[in-house]
């Protein structure tokens, strides 16, 4: 019982510090004053307040949707819209900033009734870690590509489920593995009535949030162990520009069939064309090519980058 009414004391300090910090704007020594503990204490109790995400500070996403970059990459590439974030001075730092800029950017762009297709990967992760806690009234959120072990837990499922409960959505989730050992077993899982129903879901996302993935041998769908870096490698020789929940393209955003296209079990590249939105993640000097594909195949509607990136993609031709 004194140890619950110590941790309960506790909390009111952590929420009293925190109303008199953002929204009465008083400093940490006032704080401290007025709680009659040390500035230290403060500290800890404001970091612990945003641990527990009882605070989130949110930029407004039409200050990153206006900038100049943003309006030339919507106008060169004839997209519906475009966020574009501050490059940081690291790959990770400008990475978790997109990831931040686009999660608070992405209810926004949802409407009652939606059906969010999820793409897979770390880019796509980090939105969904960072997604506000909100409920978006009559969301569905859809697994795109089937299952797959992938390095540090940026597996489709858990991208889905993660935004999904982030958003109070109902999730859909796709229980098949990605890639089948022969095509008989991959159409008998299709045919499956609870399968073919996800998959009817899949089909019928009108809104979809990926990123274009890397042809190197050190990209997501070689370390998942869809494709091997030697065939990888033979299919940057024919052209391989990008992938695309698990597809290869090349730089018009045209399929590469590879032998393995029919034991794959998820999201069809014509089923990731014509939605009312495609928000395309990416950043960084190796997805300029692979974003830019991705455009010229008419799979994003959005986009959202970082400046750096931006002003790449706009000085390169393909």
């Amino acid at each position: 019982m004194a140890n619950s009414s110590r941790s309960d004391r506790q909390d009111d300090a952590i929420l009293e510090a925190t109303w008199c910090y953002y929204i009465e704007g008083l400093n940490q020594n006032d704080i401290a004053k007025r709680l009659n503990i040390s500035r230290a204490s403060v500290v800890n109790y404001l970091q612990e307040a945003r641990r527990r995400e009882y605070v989130r500070i949110t930029i407004d996403p039409d200050i990153f949707r206006h900038q100049k970059l943003a309006r030339d990459m919507v106008a060169k590439f004839g997209l519906k819209d475009a966020l574009v974030v501050p490059s940081e001075l690291t790959d990770r730092g400008t990475l978790e900033r997109v990831a931040r800029g686009t999660a608070d950017w992405l209810p926004t762009l949802l409407e009652p009734g939606d059906r969010l297709g999820v793409a897979w990967g770390e880019t796509v992760y980090r939105v969904a870690e960072a997604a506000p806690h909100t409920i978006m009234d009559d969301l569905t959120v859809v697994q795109l590509v089937g299952s797959r072990p992938a390095a540090l837990g940026f597996a489709a499922e858990t991208c889905s489920a993660t935004l999904a409960r982030r958003f109070g959505a109902h999730c859909i989730n796709l229980h098949v593995p990605l890639l089948l050992t022969n095509k008989n077993l991959a159409d008998q899982l299709r045919a499956e009535p609870v399968v073919a129903e996800q998959l009817q879901a899949v089909e019928n996302c009108n809104k979809t949030i990926f990123a274009a993935g890397t042809c190197r041998e050190d990209s997501h769908v070689v370390q998942a162990g869809i494709i091997s870096a030697a065939s990888m490698r033979d299919q940057v020789t024919k052209g391989a520009s990008a992938v695309i929940c698990g597809r290869i393209v090349d730089q018009d955003g045209a399929a590469l069939p590879i032998s393995i296209e029919d034991r794959m079990i998820g999201v069809s590249l014509d089923q990731m064309r014509n939605k009312d939105l495609s928000l395309m993640v990416g950043t960084g000097p190796d997805r300029i090519m692979p974003m830019l594909a991705a455009i010229n195949g008419g799979y994003a509607t959005h986009i959202a980058t970082c400046t750096d990136t931006a002003a790449a993609m706009l000085e390169t031709t393909i």
